[in-house]
């Protein structure tokens, strides 16, 4: 049984320990923090919490360091909220406002969360089960060349180019060529079809294949195979990596080789469907440590995990790093960037 005081000490372990990297001995508990008894008295707390495998010794030193269980009894009761200032929330919004697109604002926000952790920051594309074509445009760019653009209620937009020529290369038909008048009817016919559908339910359209009078059949295979090739592109849940860099940094909180972490973050569906089971709420951050990932490439990493809402639906961000990181700031940074992301999703209609 540990006792309120243990507990005291527990705090005063992770909070040094993350601080200065140092196994922390009762001596320095006393000098720091003042708990107002002997440090013989702050021994048989650090025995008390070592028998709870709360922390442990990793050399053969007096000094003591937080266990995996010492951090998630430090998250789950003793960490204290935090807020981010004024200056990186005002600085958080400003950066992200001045995304240019989809794409470019998921961008913008791993490299804030990256910046202000020193962590791995990722961010998830939405779940695109929900997502669905707002509009296709095609633009002529000469008698041989077409821009397919695919453009999703999310914002996202996709450019595929489309060169006839190239496509003709080899064979002995004669090139394909497309005017303008045509461009407009196919433009027509794929958006009739397709505007207000889901990824899937596009893809089945496409698939089923449509005819468009008055448009030559090389021309509509070709428009057709590239906007397939854009759905599948959008359809493919995929995350958004900034800061990795910084597990270099910090590779001395790692025993043996980096390679195994790098090797599943390089993986992505490991730290998505680890970050999927972890949270499913934008209110929540959720925090797995150590060997709770189970996962032996992740298993002297910590993961934060939080939600952003967009087109109703609710997709990941978060943060991989060494179990020794300094969980209050770094929880406070993925609820604040996550809830900025879901506020400026919705300003603007995505």
């Amino acid at each position: 049984m540990v006792s309120s005081r243990g507990l005291d000490v527990l705090r005063a372990i992770v909070r040094d320990y993350v601080s200065t990297r140092e196994p922390v001995g009762s001596k320095s508990l006393v000098d720091r923090h003042g708990f107002g008894v002997s440090a013989a008295t702050i021994r048989n707390d650090m025995a008390s919490l070592e028998e709870e495998h709360l922390i442990t010794a990793p050399h053969t030193s007096s000094g003591r360091i937080p266990t995996d269980l010492g951090y998630r009894v430090f998250v789950d009761y003793l960490a204290e909220t935090q807020q981010l200032t004024l200056a990186q929330s005002t600085a958080i919004e400003r950066f992200l406002g001045e995304s240019d697109d989809f794409d470019d604002l998921l961008m913008r926000t791993v490299r804030t969360l990256a910046q202000l952790t020193n962590q791995v920051a990722v961010v998830q594309y939405p779940a695109l089960g929900a997502v669905s074509v707002a509009h296709i445009e095609l633009v002529l760019l000469g008698s041989h060349r077409i821009m397919s653009v695919l453009i999703t209620d999310n914002g996202r937009v996709e450019q595929r180019l489309i060169d006839l020529e190239s496509q003709a290369s080899g064979r002995s038909a004669e090139i394909a060529t497309v005017t303008e008048t045509e461009l407009v009817h196919l433009r027509n016919a794929v958006n009739a079809a397709c505007n207000g559908k889901s990824l899937s339910e596009v893809a089945q359209i496409l698939g089923a294949g449509l005819s468009v009078n008055g448009v030559g059949s090389e021309v509509q295979k070709a428009v057709f195979s590239a906007l397939t090739d854009q759905v599948a592109a959008n359809r493919h849940e995929k995350l958004i990596l900034a800061g990795t860099a910084n597990l270099v940094r910090t590779e001395s909180d790692f025993s043996g080789s980096l390679y195994p972490v790098l090797d599943a973050i390089e993986e992505q569906v490991v730290v998505l469907k680890l970050l999927t089971r972890m949270t499913s709420d934008v209110e929540e951050v959720a925090v797995s440590i150590g060997q709770e990932h189970a996962h032996s490439g992740l298993d002297q990493t910590s993961v934060i995990a939080g939600g952003y809402a967009s087109a109703g639906e609710v997709s990941h961000i978060g943060l991989l790093g060494p179990t020794r990181m300094d969980y209050p700031a770094n929880i406070a940074a993925v609820r604040a960037v996550a809830r900025y992301l879901s506020d400026l999703l919705d300003s603007r209609g995505t």
